[in-house]
């Protein structure tokens, strides 16, 4: 598997740069080093950076909070100015390799000395037997202009795919913050869920603290206990009741940054908490390595700047060439406006071809070859660099939800233990068989042991996320 993916990932950068001016070897970057395949990417199944975000979210709420960020984000519609400006320069590089056609007209007054070349010459001649000059010369004409670059190098066609490719890099770039986005406000939305079970376990805990208080004051009053055991539990009431306050903030503020994600103004934020310690995702299936080639954005964003590099190389390259120019004229021009369009007196045409080439002081030209050929070599670089990140990622990623749910099997137990020995601690106590500090303890404990229940759920639905964000998913292709 290992090695798979290791020549998978480097033969795809040595691909996407073949037919590029060639680098020097000391310029390319070495192959990467094998990566541990302890947990493999491929389980056999289709991978699930192929579902939808509205087929892998089924929470109604979470979905409308999605299509409602992808509508309204401000970074998001700020990105897709940005590509606008980008599909505006793939135009204007098209439109570099047609000729240039103008159509304009012209009038003008001209006057010159008598005593001057220009003079004398218009004072010898006439422009019909017994017809002169006139005297100031006016000109009145139309024409039509061709201008054409014979892109012989395919310099311009290089830069128009070049273009392309930054484009589509763009593009790949809008998809992968939309990715990200999905998978803040998927953690975000769980997050909250997460804290409304901490109030939900918080409230009953603090009644059922609040009557051991009150059976201790009865056990004072009965001089079976010190004032401190009173205080001790009235201590224990009031940190719970302060801690309830601390998660009503943290409500307050997780709200408004789905708020602010979604680009709507603070409200309160549709959801469902109950049944939340048993709240599930689809499950994870990462397909084969080779997909993390054609599903993570940012993977195929540094493929397509990789290429667009490779395109710019070969431009800078044609320019050390020759180039030809065909230039051309046609129109009409006359002194006079009455005869302008009398065709084929009036008619001029004209036509040019130039070949031109750098021969002194290329220093510019070798500058920004050399600067292409740095930044293809970097784009490589990039481009490993995405590739060995995404493995990376999603390894992490399946070992993390394999563990954590390890994890939440056994504290399930731990709670359920913990739950069933509130009520034995209540009782000893009463009977005089317990000091009230096991009974604090044990509540204290089961307490903390909900708490990371509820934490163990979220961070379990996170890595859910997570590993479904690494993958390459997150997004409609169709959106």
């Amino acid at each position: 598997m290992k090695k798979s993916f290791h020549l998978i990932a480097f033969s795809c950068a040595v691909i996407l740069v073949q037919g590029c001016v060639p680098l020097r070897k000391d310029a390319l970057p070495s192959s990467d080093p094998p990566v541990p395949a302890k947990y493999p990417l491929s389980d056999g199944a289709r991978s699930s950076a192929l579902t939808g975000w509205r087929e892998y979210f089924k929470d109604p709420n979470l979905t409308s909070l999605i299509a409602a960020a992808l509508e309204n984000n401000q970074e998001l519609n700020i990105l897709m100015q940005e590509i606008a400006v980008s599909k505006a320069e793939v135009l204007g590089r098209k439109g570099a390799i047609f000729p240039f056609i103008s159509l304009g007209g012209s009038a003008g007054l001209d006057k010159v000395g008598k005593y001057t070349r220009e003079g004398a010459v218009e004072e010898g001649l006439e422009i019909k037997p017994e017809r002169r000059f006139p005297d100031p010369l006016t000109n009145f004409g139309t024409s039509a202009d061709f201008d054409w670059e014979v892109d012989i190098w395919r310099k311009l066609r290089n830069e128009r795919d070049a273009a392309i490719k930054r484009y589509l890099a763009t593009q790949e770039g809008r998809n992968f913050m939309v990715t990200n986005l999905v998978s803040e406000i998927a953690q975000s939305y769980f997050e909250l869920l997460a804290l409304d079970s901490q109030m939900a376990i918080l409230k009953p805990m603090i009644e059922i603290q609040r009557d051991a208080l009150d059976a201790v004051k009865l056990q004072k009053d009965a001089a079976k206990v010190t004032a401190l055991a009173v205080k001790r539990f009235e201590a224990e009431v009031l940190k719970n009741q302060s801690h309830l306050f601390e998660v009503q903030q943290q409500i307050t503020v997780t709200e408004n940054k789905l708020n602010y994600l979604a680009g709507r103004y603070p409200q309160p934020v549709r959801r469902n908490s109950s049944g939340f310690e048993h709240r599930m995702l689809t499950g994870i299936h990462s397909g084969l390595p080779a997909e993390l080639l054609r599903n993570r954005p940012d993977v195929r964003k540094a493929e397509m700047e990789l290429a667009a590099s490779g395109l710019e190389v070969k431009a800078a390259a044609a320019r050390f060439y020759p180039s030809l120019n065909i230039s051309a004229a046609l129109g009409l021009q006359s002194f006079t406006l009455s005869s302008a369009f009398n065709s084929p007196a009036s008619l001029i045409y004209g036509a040019a071809a130039n070949v031109a080439g750098p021969l002194i002081n290329r220093s510019a030209i070798t500058a920004a070859y050399e600067g292409a050929s740095a930044r293809q070599v970097a784009a490589i670089y990039a481009y490993q660099q995405a590739v060995l990140k995404a493995y990376i990622e999603v390894v992490n990623q399946l070992s993390q939800i394999r563990n954590l749910n390890q994890s939440y099997a056994r504290k399930t137990e731990q709670v359920k233990a913990l739950s069933d020995s509130i009520s034995i601690a209540g009782q000893l106590f009463n009977n005089a068989r317990a000091d009230y500090t096991e009974v604090l303890m044990t509540q204290r404990d089961t307490l903390e042991a909900k708490m990371d229940l509820v934490e163990l759920k979220q961070q379990q639905l996170n890595a859910f996320v997570k590993a479904y964000k690494a993958l390459g998913g997150g997004y409609n292709r169709d959106s």
